[in-house]
């Protein structure tokens, strides 16, 4: 049995990719507090700020990966908040990274001594993963905080024949960009603008890539940019 385990498979990138593996034959799981609905997801509902809640996931996800010959760990969830270094109180930013940086770890610590050889955990990440842009603090630090445990793990999962990389994903047609963005159908075009196809990313484009981040180990450590050739601001 192949197993895929990605947080937030609910919508967007994370759909997708649950659509992907499912189509290789995995076994796949969504971690989320909203089911996915594509047919054959098993959606296990978990709130990654709750460490209860993660805690009562990984149980399920313990006796999957008992017998498995293949899995991925795919951390796709994020949360993302409207804010500034003048505008973000400290609770705020502890929510933040609670999601995006704390589950994580949590996860990882639960399940990368379970992973088999020739399983991967991959990070998604963002262009705000290596640069910043105003209104979207706790988000960036999050982000840039996701890449260096990125790195961090491969350092310290040498030898054990897993690999990982972060993808970090340009503008993507999602329900969290949209919502970001106000639905303004002006500003998205300003947006889609920015890159060399005049376009959002679609997530399957996505999808696809971290297909093969999994199935590629030569890219261990590596951070995969897909963003159709983002101008430089």
């Amino acid at each position: 049995m192949k197993v895929a385990i990605i947080t937030g498979a609910s919508v967007g990138i994370g759909s997708s990719t649950a659509q992907t593996f499912l189509n290789e034959g995995f076994t796949v799981f969504n971690l989320a507090r909203r089911q996915c609905a594509i047919d054959g997801v098993t959606s296990l509902h978990c709130d990654l700020s709750s460490p209860t809640s993660i805690d009562t996931a990984c149980g399920t996800l313990k006796k999957a990966l008992t017998d498995c010959s293949e899995a991925t760990l795919i951390h796709n969830a994020s949360q993302m908040k409207k804010d500034s270094a003048g505008d973000c109180n400290s609770d705020s930013l502890s929510q933040v990274m609670a999601t995006n940086v704390i589950a994580v770890n949590s996860l990882n610590q639960h399940l990368l001594p379970l992973m088999p050889t020739s399983s991967s955990v991959l990070y998604i990440g963002s262009t705000l993963s290596e640069k910043a842009v105003p209104d979207s603090f706790s988000y960036i630090i999050s982000k840039h905080a996701q890449l260096g445990m990125m790195r961090a793990t491969c350092q310290d999962l040498m030898g054990s024949g897993l690999h990982t990389a972060m993808i970090c994903p340009g503008f993507t047609d999602t329900e969290m960009l949209r919502t970001h963005l106000g639905s303004d159908p002006d500003i998205e075009a300003g947006v889609a603008a920015m890159n060399s196809f005049n376009r959002l990313i679609e997530p399957e484009e996505i999808a696809e890539l971290i297909r093969w981040a999994h199935h590629n180990p030569v890219i261990n450590g590596a951070v995969l940019h897909a963003n159709l050739g983002q101008k430089e601001s």
